[in-house]
């Protein structure tokens, strides 16, 4: 068995013997909360008996014991004889003044506990109602609190869990970023090296000018998974150059099927962010609606300058995206393609909200009719 597995074994054992406690808790506390009931009840059936006792006619009776017993501060007590009140205690004198808050009361009495019968004499029957205890009303919450621990230690549970999965993830989606960065930066050294050769052999300068951009092509691509992972570095750039640079890259590299139209003020637009990183999320973007419109359509890019902030809004006449997956598409791992990891637009919200601290999100979409996605960014330094 791996070290992983015996992890996460120990770990799920620790977790469900926590819930297994809270539980015994639990079910310790309702059984107490019943015992201290019927204990209660006890108590009342030998309150009646002294108030029995001390009501008789026999005056040589010793009555020290049962007023000893009928000595009672906590509990309400109202003594009936046919449904009407003769006598009471423990009862506030507001309520005692009061008719209907006394009916109220009575009423309650009855919910929470049968009556004791007091047969005084033949044909002459008392009922004694009586309530809970202050003790018993406090202990009667207490399971509602211990349900609330549980809920709540069940939330840091299920948070520490989630926290540690993604943070794992993480970790492993960095590490495969920079091991790909460093198996790509072998062949481009090489490839570098034949493009200096093919200069010198003055190889016609439209093919080598054509290989150059690609390799510096690759190399924003190396340079771009190198820093998943680490905190990259912002810099005041003109957003609208570098998001029509982006912009013109994609265009020239696909079919006249797809007509693209590029708005932006005509000023330039300073914001603070990563150059390779900010173009790396416009290309995420500008691929996933190519692909919704399946190679044909008509996809627009538009920077506007509102205020404090600068929105970037990328539409396709695509095949749009139901209204109940507009957050779902940003989670890792979901993916509407039959081939794909789902990791696009997660990575590109990474960029802009972690990195950038912007927001992106589904603006619009209309299904058969397309989508526009939204990005915005802080003016200046973030």
């Amino acid at each position: 068995m791996q070290f992983s597995e015996k992890r996460n074994i120990t770990r799920w054992t620790i977790i469900i013997a926590s819930f297994l406690i809270v539980l015994l808790i639990l079910w310790n506390t309702y059984s107490f909360f019943q015992i201290f009931k019927e204990e209660e009840r006890v108590k009342m059936k030998h309150w009646a008996i002294a108030q029995k006792k001390i009501n008789s006619d026999d005056l040589n009776a010793d009555l020290e014991l049962p007023l000893e017993i009928i000595q009672n501060a906590s509990i309400p007590i109202i003594k009936t004889e046919n449904d009407s009140i003769i006598d009471m205690i423990n009862v506030d004198e507001q309520t005692k003044k009061d008719k209907t808050k006394l009916s109220n009361l009575l009423n309650r009495l009855k919910s929470q506990n049968d009556p004791i019968v007091m047969q005084i004499s033949k044909g002459k029957t008392h009922y004694l109602y009586y309530g809970d205890s202050t003790l018993l009303n406090k202990l009667k919450y207490y399971p509602f609190a211990l349900l609330l621990i549980i809920f709540l230690f069940g939330a840091l549970v299920y948070n520490f869990y989630k926290s540690t999965k993604m943070a794992t993830q993480n970790k492993l989606w960095a590490g495969m970023a920079k091991e790909t960065a460093h198996q790509i930066g072998t062949p481009l050294s090489s490839l570098i090296g034949w493009l200096e050769i093919m200069k010198a052999d003055n190889v016609d300068e439209t093919t080598v000018s054509e290989i150059e951009k690609d390799i510096n092509r690759l190399q924003t691509i190396t340079e771009r998974f190198s820093k998943i992972g680490s905190e990259p570095v912002l810099e005041i750039k003109d957003i609208v150059e570098e998001t029509q640079n982006s912009f013109n890259y994609l265009k020239s590299r696909f079919s006249n099927q797809v007509e693209f139209n590029f708005s932006a003020p005509n000023e330039p637009i300073m914001v603070s962010l990563n150059p390779a990183l900010h173009s790396w999320t416009i290309e995420n973007l500008m691929k996933n609606a190519i692909d919704a419109m399946k190679g044909r359509g008509k996809l627009s890019l538009a920077i506007e300058n509102d205020g404090n902030q600068i929105k970037i809004n990328i539409t396709d006449s695509g095949k749009g995206i139901p209204k109940n997956q507009f957050k779902r598409v940003f989670e890792p791992g979901f993916t509407t393609k039959r081939r794909g990891w789902g990791l696009g637009l997660s990575l590109t919200k990474r960029i802009v909200v972690e990195y950038h601290k912007g927001k992106i999100r589904v603006a619009h979409s209309e299904i058969g009719k397309g989508t526009t996605m939204q990005i915005l960014y802080k003016k200046g330094t973030s």
